[in-house]
């Protein structure tokens, strides 16, 4: 989040009330979904998760990974997760940025980005998957959870920028308001970001959020 340093204030600041997303009415057929879903995409592997924040998709990935290493920037959010039931104990929760990764963050084979992607600058999104890719093995799993616009649902957008990022004003119970970077990429968009670096690309659209499945490809030969 280093290239966004607003984006960490607000989720810290956010934390205690972070999970009420999930209460959205509308959104409950596709979030029953998303709970069977993802899961199985970890089944028996190592998993990296990025920005896991309060640790709502941990504990269901942990339900059957090998091990789960859970990271975010804020120890807000992980104070939250490391709170939660996760009966196998399978899980390690750390403070890093996804944009320095500690050296010894390496070799999984799974990777998951729960609502990550869209809080990522058009412009750095290369960065990013490069970040990523050095801690993940090729053949790894690597899998995006993220928002669609939907008119009525999501926080409308306030602006956008010269390069094209998107933003929302948020108020928190607090009474504050932020500026939250917040993007909405198309499956194209996605695919070409990642470009040679991943196959066997699957996205799958639900009504309110889309997911990203992908296999990190052997490294390229110069």
């Amino acid at each position: 989040m280093s290239a966004n340093p607003g984006l960490r204030e607000y989720y810290a600041a956010r934390a205690g009330e972070y999970e009420r997303i999930y209460d959205k009415p509308e959104r409950q057929t596709d979030l029953a979904r998303l709970r069977a879903l993802i899961p199985g995409y970890f089944a028996g592997r190592n998993v990296l998760e990025i920005a896991c924040g309060t640790g709502y998709w941990t504990q269901r990935i942990a339900a059957v990974a090998r091990q789960v290493t859970a990271t975010d920037i804020n120890l807000e959010t992980l104070e939250i997760a490391r709170t939660k039931p996760i009966a196998r104990r399978n899980v390690s929760f750390e403070v890093a940025d996804v944009y320095a990764l500690p050296r010894e963050t390496r070799g999984f084979d799974g990777a998951f980005a729960g609502f990550w992607w869209s809080h990522v600058l058009r412009e750095d999104r290369r960065r990013f998957i490069e970040c990523l890719h050095r801690a993940l093995t090729p053949g790894a799993v690597v899998v995006a959870l993220d928002n669609r616009y939907v008119e009525g649902s999501s926080t409308p957008i306030s602006h956008t920028d010269d390069r094209g990022n998107s933003y929302q004003r948020r108020r928190l119970d607090d009474g504050t308001e932020h500026v939250v970077l917040k993007n909405f990429p198309t499956e194209a968009e996605l695919v070409q970001d990642i470009g040679a670096d991943g196959r066997a690309f699957e996205y799958t659209a639900l009504d309110y959020y889309w997911v990203l499945e992908y296999e990190v490809a052997e490294p390229r030969r110069a």
